[in-house]
């Protein structure tokens, strides 16, 4: 694993270097889309206050912060540059990916052979963590357009928001690496979308696919999409959940992209003016999220979790019959 931590406005020559290095010798069924951005820079105000003093992406699930499990998700799908989009404030979330060599020291000499092997894997040997900061507040897109010196504008890439754990328990293949296999058959686009109740479709962006819904683990071309519509408005019950999959061409359209709603650079107003031009795809998701951006989200993340720990789970699901016979 490496940290590159880049001056701002800089070049990336040795990012580079190693991901050409990656694609050479990668195993070939993975896809071979092999970045992604996680845009982190957020104050995270609905977990207030627990996000006060420390990111909310560091907040745990079981015994490990959300953003490890997002992490691991791309590395799981292929990804092995993965870029975070962050702010002065969020360094312990490159300090968690980053070697500790004290600590890792102090736990060798200690014979705790295990915790350090578990320190170890956090990421893999051949993967970049690779951070860049977004000076301001300018929106998700501007927080994306902040990755385009690292991505470039001929390289494909996901974006995986942190505020969302997709659980893919079960699956041969995560849905992240179904995305981007599909952008590779396609050429398109792709958006992650779930089924949610139709009488929750007001609180999502909900996806208009001019008819026929796909099949879970396909994608079919989008006509737009409704940003928390009327439930009577709906035009479908599939809901954009968080990850994406992008052209490099992105860039050059977020660029342009003057601020929408709240002043902010919208990705959705860039991915609808790809829409138009190019076509963009829904994915219909397998698995199941977990919407970690407030406090309910992340015990339901904690109970699905927790229950299958291979080190916790037996106790844990005690701990749930006992509480539930006293409920």
């Amino acid at each position: 694993m490496n940290i590159i931590l880049p001056v701002p406005g800089g070049d990336f020559p040795m990012a580079r270097r190693r991901s050409e290095r990656h694609i050479a010798t990668l195993d070939k069924d993975f896809p071979m889309i092999r970045k992604a951005v996680l845009p982190v820079a957020g104050f995270g105000t609905r977990c207030l206050p627990a996000s006060k003093a420390i990111p909310k992406e560091m907040i745990t699930i079981v015994d490990r912060p959300v953003i490890q499990y997002v992490v691991q998700e791309a590395v799981d799908a292929g990804v092995r540059d993965i870029v975070l989009v962050t702010h002065a404030s969020k360094g312990a979330i490159e300090n968690h990916f980053d070697k500790h060599f004290e600590l890792e020291t102090s736990l060798e000499a200690k014979g705790k052979q295990e915790l350090l092997d578990e320190l170890n894997a956090i990421v893999p040997d051949d993967v970049n963590i690779i951070a860049v900061r977004q000076p301001e507040p300018l929106g998700l897109g501007h927080a994306v357009l902040c990755a385009r010196p690292v991505i470039g504008d001929d390289a494909p890439f996901a974006v995986l928001l942190p505020d969302v754990l997709v659980d893919d328990e079960g699956l041969e293949r995560n849905d992240l690496a179904g995305m981007l296999e599909a952008f590779e058959r396609s050429g398109h686009a792709q958006l992650m979308v779930e089924e949610v109740p139709h009488e929750m479709t007001h609180k999502y962006g909900i996806v208009d696919t001019g008819g026929e819904a796909p099949a879970p683990g396909a994608s079919t071309p989008l006509v737009g999409v409704v940003e928390k519509p009327p439930v009577e408005e709906a035009p479908s019950d599939l809901a954009v959940i968080g990850r994406y999959v992008l052209p490099g061409s992105i860039f050059a359209r977020l660029a342009d992209t003057p601020p929408g709603a709240g002043g902010e650079i919208q990705l959705t107003d860039a991915i609808e003016s790809l829409r138009a031009d190019e076509g963009v795809d829904a994915y219909r998701m397998r698995g199941k999220t977990f919407d970690c951006g407030h406090q309910l989200g992340y015990l339901e993340a904690t109970l699905a979790y927790g229950r299958r720990h291979a080190r916790f789970g037996e106790g844990f699901r005690e701990l749930l019959a006992r509480y539930a016979g006293e409920a």
